[in-house]
């Protein structure tokens, strides 16, 4: 599958439950360079790139989150591939 980049945003309980440290596992796991941050409305932004499949499963991660979150939506925004992440980091 081609390389995809996508900017997702996640609503929901995903703050203060370790969503940022776990979706970079989660990226890290699958070959998924980018990365995510908490917003001050209580959502959690990520920028994902890499090879599509591998991009999908970090997506379909970010639906349920770890164990203490409670994820109620994720808007996904397709973006023209960059290849200007070389990891996948915290942002604060």
């Amino acid at each position: 599958m081609p390389e995809t980049r996508y900017r997702i945003l996640v609503t929901g309980k995903v703050q203060g439950v370790f969503f940022r440290q776990m979706l970079k596992v989660t990226a890290e796991k699958n070959g998924v360079r980018g990365w995510v941050k908490n917003l001050d409305d209580g959502r959690v932004e990520a920028v994902l790139e890499g090879n599509g499949d591998d991009v999908d499963s970090v997506v379909q991660w970010s639906r349920r989150g770890p164990a203490n979150s409670r994820v109620t939506d994720v808007t996904i925004h397709d973006e023209e591939f960059a290849g200007e992440f070389s990891g996948f980091d915290v942002r604060y």
